[in-house]
């Protein structure tokens, strides 16, 4: 059997500057210890804290985007002339939340809607002229995309042919082309003038809501009573939880701990998740996958009657039917993951390509979470492809150094279509053209990866004592939140620690239970996927970890979350 490469990638830590004095000064009526947080998230005076803090919702004009102008127009005369909207979403849970949100506001203004969400199997990714052919045989006249849509020119052309208007709007990369349509809402396309670019397609296509209640004149309809959507769409499509993106899925997490829509209450319920606590993490780790499960092994049309139906007796069975699937999805996840394995022979290559033959079609549905296994195991760009008689469909996943996107551009040529962002994309190709891909693809990662420590590097907060770990510093931490991608949750490093307890916990024994011991004060901590450490703990350790409150099975407790652990003293060793 072929090597494998080895699975603990060591890990560098850096602990961020100290904040400077006169930073310190402007930031005086913060605590110290969130002073220094703010700083290292590029806060450096009064007024960014207050934002930072305390500004939650939208931020900026929706009419500041390219097009927004047309698009709203033309939805308006459609919901006035009694036109059927096709919004056409995504099977991903940012598209899908995206469809969600569109098609209840366009019915709550008066006009009349339906979603259209593609199948992932038969019908394959975005926007396709065999979907756009069958909706002009059903009547339409009238297609709005979220998620989907900005390197579709050819299929903009085709609704043109079918007197198809389409209004596109898309968060992904364009290509040089911009699509001929009605309008074409982007904030990436080149010239665009508005200032968050990091919008998820929900966000996007919120901020169009913004737009037509705007000109609609309808005020008793309130766009933050969906921002929930917005909230979910965000945080499960890894987005920078920065700016705009920030700020709404704060505002959207207060609305969706409420509990007032049914579908999601009843995930939450058969997830076991206490909704009135859920953050961020909860959504990426709870929400998303499950609703991510219908569209990966079958329809994403069981999520998406989930988030819109309001019946109890439906939600409770479709939330069940989600969550059995998301098991039955981790299942088969490991299952490819452990197969993928064995095809790694190189420690020292750039990129990882894993092909597999696509006989059970639900391999399609997974191989993206498969791709972001091994990027996150191996610290390396990460392509995994299912391949059918004629044409092979892969997903990409990606490191901060390799924008990968860019390197499948260089490559164009070879595909039958690709999209994506830095660090996740997609593509179809031809199977007799997919070696020669290979080939590319890897010259290109060793061409750009060459010379790079490529070990995944921890940023830490600040250098700490454990006993400076009291019930109050979360509060600190909790004024980071929402935290993910590009606004990271507070990590602190303490060295030279002896641990009383440990021992291996979870079903295969792979994590890991530690207690420590630090002025008088016991500590308990959990380190996931770090098991292996019970059979060779120091006699005293460095820790990298976040501080939290830990709610399980109605009670709460503080614990330490392990990000990385070291024998005390180790140097940093060049990879």
């Amino acid at each position: 059997m072929p090597s494998v490469l080895p699975v603990r990638v060591s890990k560098r830590w850096q602990v961020d500057a100290r904040i400077p004095a006169e930073i310190e000064e402007a930031l005086k009526n913060y605590r110290p210890m969130l002073r220094q947080m703010l700083f290292n998230r590029g806060v450096v005076n009064a007024e960014q804290a207050e934002k930072f803090l305390n500004k939650s919702g939208s931020l900026h004009d929706p009419f500041l985007l390219t097009d927004m102008d047309s698009a709203v127009e033309r939805l308006s005369w459609a919901a006035q002339h009694g036109e059927t909207i096709i919004v056409y979403g995504d099977y991903d849970v940012d598209g899908i939340t995206a469809t969600v949100l569109m098609v209840q506001i366009l019915e709550a203004i008066g006009a009349k809607a339906r979603a259209y969400i593609p199948n992932r199997f038969d019908e394959g990714y975005g926007l396709t002229n065999e979907a756009l052919e069958k909706l002009a045989s059903e009547g339409a006249q009238l297609v709005l995309t979220v998620d989907c849509g900005i390197r579709s020119p050819r299929e903009a052309e085709r609704a043109r042919e079918l007197g198809i208007d389409l209004v596109i709007s898309d968060h992904h990369e364009p290509r040089t082309e911009i699509p001929l349509a009605q309008a074409v809402i982007c904030p990436k396309r080149p010239g665009d003038g508005y200032p968050e670019k990091n919008l998820a397609g929900v966000g996007l296509a919120y901020k169009i809501v913004e737009g037509l209640l705007a000109r609609s004149g309808t005020e008793h309809i309130a766009a933050e009573e969906w921002l929930d959507l917005v909230a979910v769409g965000t945080v499960a499509d890894v987005v920078p939880l920065t700016g705009e993106n920030r700020s709404m899925v704060k505002a959207g997490l207060r609305r969706l701990r409420l509990g007032k829509r049914q579908g999601i209450l009843s995930l939450a319920n058969a997830a076991d998740l206490a909704l009135q606590n859920t953050n961020a993490r909860d959504i990426g780790y709870v929400i998303g996958p499950r609703l991510n499960a219908a569209g990966r092994l079958d329809s994403a049309m069981d999520a998406l009657s989930l988030l819109m139906s309001t019946e109890v007796a439906k939600t409770g069975l479709l939330a069940q039917k989600l969550d059995d699937q998301n098991r039955h999805r981790q299942d088969l996840t490991q299952k490819l993951f452990e197969e993928a394995q064995v095809g790694l022979v190189e420690k020292d290559e750039h990129l990882l390509f894993s092909t597999h033959s696509d006989e059970d079609r639900r391999k399609m549905g997974i191989v993206g979470l498969v791709a972001s296994r091994l990027a996150d195991t191996y610290y390396r760009p990460a392509v995994v492809a299912a391949q059918g008689e004629e044409f092979t469909r892969a997903s990409c996943r990606s490191i901060p150094e390799f924008h990968i996107t860019k390197a499948l551009d260089e490559c164009a040529d070879l595909m039958e279509r690709h999209g994506g962002h830095a660090m996740a994309a997609g593509f179809t190709i031809r199977n007799d053209r997919l070696p020669e891909l290979k080939t590319r693809l890897k010259e290109i990662a060793g061409r750009e990866l060459a010379g790079l420590d490529l070990r995944p590097m921890l940023h830490a907060d600040m250098e700490i004592p454990l006993g400076m770990l009291r019930p109050d510093v979360l509060q600190d931490i909790d004024a980071l939140e929402p935290s993910g991608l590009g606004n990271p949750g507070a990590l602190f490093v303490s060295r030279g620690l002896r641990v009383d307890q440990y021992y291996r916990v979870g079903k295969d024994g792979s994590h890991l239970r530690l207690k420590f011991k630090d002025g008088g004060i016991t500590f308990d901590a959990i380190a996931f996927r770090m098991g292996y450490w019970a059979d060779q703990m120091p006699q005293r350790i460095d820790l990298l970890y976040s501080f939290e409150q830990n709610f399980y099975q109605g009670r709460s407790s503080l614990q330490l979350n392990i990000k990385d652990l070291k024998p005390a003293d180790q140097k940093d060793e060049p990879g």
